[in-house]
């Protein structure tokens, strides 16, 4: 079962949601949005489904480029969840709404069976994650953005995210939120060729419920960010997650990607982890914050930047060794039942939707006896840890 990766605080409904955004102003989305706003990006959001009617999302969600197959209920959130993904990534900041890193590109929403979905009718006719990615694969969408996580991994849907690897996609996806319990080994992130997304907190340190391991790629804000509710969509709460920090990179690399239409998903990916914030050197990523802190900005802002061969995979080390454990041994890739129809929006817990959720919200070093630096990042100082990744 998949799990939603944003938990909710209870009783911080926000009155001004675009005031609680801390990094907007950290990553200077202004500066970024006078070079490139992510226009003529798709993005993918695979999750509760997205409501288009919010007011931030008028005009951002082309639900009519969802294959009809897929598409039964794809604008129907029952979480609330999806919305507030797409709001981060696209949100226009409408009617007081959440702005998006990047307003300029547009979302297409696909609806799979998290957790939270309880209707038994409505589990049976969601597709599942395998037929979405490779649809997605199968359209002019570039960044595949899935804010959810599941601990057991299915050959069906590895295989589905490498066919959409060949087709030029950046796949990107939260680590899990289960690190103070049991820091599981999260898919989809930690399939070969998906980015796996850890969570930071305005200071940059690294959530410590955010999972570790040597399938975290890059880091990105995931604390005290707002998100809706729930599937109400009567007020925002105050969120936290590594779905959010997912939302985050994939219009980080909208940004990107727009700035330069003729790079590939792996030139995009090689300018984010090359400009990511860290104090170590970058053949030695660290198993939680990996490359680094997510830095779109760097990239923006140097219009001759070089991205490296279109060809060459930044991550073929990673994609060759495979995910292993803290004890370096590698677990086994496939299950022993059918890959399911429902997953679950992951929540630091369970279900990104709860509101009963009363566990501390601060995060904390994980640090292993390393040194850590401070590294500015935008306008913020962003922390970063030198822990280093079990290959």
């Amino acid at each position: 079962m998949a799990v939603l990766s944003a938990g909710l605080a209870p009783n911080a409904a926000a009155a001004d949601a675009q005031s609680q955004q801390w990094y907007l102003s950290a990553m200077k989305a202004d500066e970024m949005w006078k070079v490139s706003t992510g226009k003529g990006v798709k993005v993918a959001v695979v999750d509760s489904g997205v409501n288009p009617n919010t007011p931030s999302l008028k005009g951002q969600v082309l639900a009519g480029e969802v294959p009809k197959a897929l598409a039964y209920k794809a604008t129907d959130d029952y979480l609330g969840h999806g919305t507030s993904m797409a709001e981060l990534i696209v949100g226009t900041g409408a009617g007081g709404g959440l702005k998006g890193i990047a307003p300029g590109a547009k979302v297409v929403p696909y609806r799979i069976a998290l957790k939270g979905l309880t209707n038994k009718a409505d589990k049976e006719k969601a597709p599942n994650e395998a037929s979405v990615i490779k649809a997605v694969a199968d359209s002019d969408v570039k960044i595949i953005s899935m804010s959810f996580t599941i601990d057991v991994a299915y050959p069906e849907v590895e295989a589905a995210v490498k066919y959409a690897q060949s087709k030029g996609k950046l796949l990107i996806a939260g680590t899990g939120n289960g690190a103070e319990e049991k820091n599981f080994i999260g898919y989809p992130a930690a399939y070969p060729y998906v980015v796996g997304v850890a969570a930071s907190d305005e200071s940059g340190k690294v959530a410590k419920f955010s999972e570790h391991g040597n399938y975290v790629d890059l880091a990105a804000p995931g604390i005290g960010v707002p998100t809706w509710c729930d599937e109400t969509f009567r007020s925002y709460c105050d969120g936290e997650g590594t779905s959010i920090a997912t939302a985050i990179a994939s219009a980080s690399a909208a940004l990107i990607w727009s700035a330069h239409p003729n790079w590939t998903a792996n030139q995009v990916l090689a300018s984010l982890i090359d400009t990511a914030g860290r104090d170590w050197a970058k053949d030695d990523p660290s198993t939680y914050l990996g490359y680094g802190l997510i830095r779109p900005r760097k990239v923006l802002e140097n219009s001759a930047f070089n991205p490296g061969p279109a060809s060459t995979d930044p991550l073929a080390r990673e994609n060759a060794t495979g995910v292993t454990d803290e004890a370096g041994n590698t677990p086994s890739a496939s299950a022993p039942t059918p890959q399911p129809t429902k997953a679950t929006a992951g929540g630091k817990t369970s279900a990104a939707a709860s509101t009963s959720d009363t566990s501390d919200n601060t995060a904390t070093w994980i640090a292993l006896g390393a040194a850590a630096a401070v590294l500015v990042i935008g306008g913020g100082a962003f922390a970063v840890i030198r822990s280093r990744r079990a290959t």
